[in-house]
């Protein structure tokens, strides 16, 4: 039988154990509370972080990884592309090769985007070079007068609203900024209005890889155009032959078409094709696939990729490896297109050596 005593100690026993597990309930309640309220701010954090991503992309000024580069940039082009791809290869096909994407200006769809950009590399003292790429190829495609260069500004915009076809020469500055060399590029391209000229590049030889890299960014920046296409000022193009091939493949978002190869990486100093960072191509000495530098070209995707990340991308030797070397490792279709072989010229080719 309990004693008065020993119930009031039994009483005090119980109360004193409820003590603790109110406090753990407590605890417990304000632990799920603030773990609910971080993670509700790191999701409000995530969308924040993935809304700055696209703003930054958008406006190019980032070197973020080229895996999600390449991943934003197809997604957004695919969303465009998937309605009107059938409808736009049928009227390609049947119309020649001019694309007829329209682009939304102020809620308007108006004007068509062009097929394809060509960068022509050119160089201080090749004038020559470029007045006959002007007879040949470039505006209507007809031998021109030399008196009549000076007016190519209206076959260039003739070519441009009938084919698609945007052709510019590119250089860059002289070493000695504003000397003869720079005032006769200035004055010819008052007369011609057909260049492309790179302020903040020195023109050198063994600057052209950087030339090349800049001329994609800078003409991804200006036009959207479906390609882009690096050309050297000593190849004669089939305009005809380019645009029926390029609008065949209007529906690879990531294409690097030209002629394909391989071949020897020379360690030689003397050699012509020398290149001082072989011993990085390993024990055989091969460098990998790539597109000959007479003629190539990449599709929008690309071009924007190498605009985002310009500041990132290393260049080797030669051009025409440097560019192979930005697209290793990402999801790009290669294209070997015997067409694009200039050292050869065949039925149906789309450029030659002159």
């Amino acid at each position: 039988m309990q004693t008065k005593g020993s119930s009031h100690r039994l009483s005090t026993m119980v109360y004193r154990s409820r003590i603790p597990t109110l406090l753990i309930s407590m605890f417990a309640t304000f632990a799920s509370i603030y773990v609910a309220g971080r993670l509700w701010q790191d999701a409000e954090n995530r969308v924040y972080l993935i809304k700055e991503l696209d703003r930054i992309t958008g406006q190019g000024q980032s070197a973020i990884s080229v895996d999600d580069t390449l991943k934003i940039i197809a997604c957004r082009e695919q969303h465009k592309k998937l309605d009107a791809l059938e409808m736009e290869l049928a009227v390609a096909r049947q119309e020649g090769f001019t694309s007829k994407r329209l682009t939304e200006t102020n809620g308007t769809y108006s004007k068509r985007r062009p097929l394809v950009v060509i960068g022509i590399l050119t160089r201080f003292g090749r004038q020559n070079n470029r007045d006959a790429i002007r007879k040949a190829w470039m505006g209507n495609g007809k031998n021109m007068s030399p008196i009549s260069i000076t007016f190519a500004g209206a076959a260039l915009k003739k070519m441009e609203d009938n084919k698609g076809i945007i052709a510019r020469f590119v250089i860059g500055r002289s070493a000695n900024r504003g000397d003869n060399l720079d005032r006769d590029i200035d004055r010819e391209n008052r007369q011609t209005n057909d260049f492309m000229i790179l302020d903040n590049h020195v023109e050198a030889n063994e600057e052209l890889p950087k030339k090349a890299k800049l001329f994609f960014a800078h003409a991804a920046d200006k036009w959207e155009a479906e390609f882009y296409a690096k050309v050297n000022d000593d190849v004669y193009v089939n305009i005809d032959a380019l645009g029926a091939t390029l609008a065949a493949h209007l529906d690879k978002p990531r294409l690097y078409l030209g002629c394909m190869k391989s071949g020897e990486v020379f360690s030689e100093p003397n050699h012509k094709w020398y290149e001082p960072e072989w011993w990085k191509f390993g024990d055989k000495k091969s460098y990998f696939r790539h597109a000959s530098g007479e003629m190539y070209v990449i599709s929008r995707a690309l071009a924007k990729f190498i605009s985002i990340n310009r500041s990132i991308l290393r260049s080797y030797a030669h051009d025409d490896v440097s560019a192979g070397s930005w697209f290793i490792g990402l999801d790009v279709k290669h294209v070997d297109e015997a067409k694009f072989c200039c050292s050869s010229w065949s039925t149906g080719a789309i450029c030659a050596g002159v």
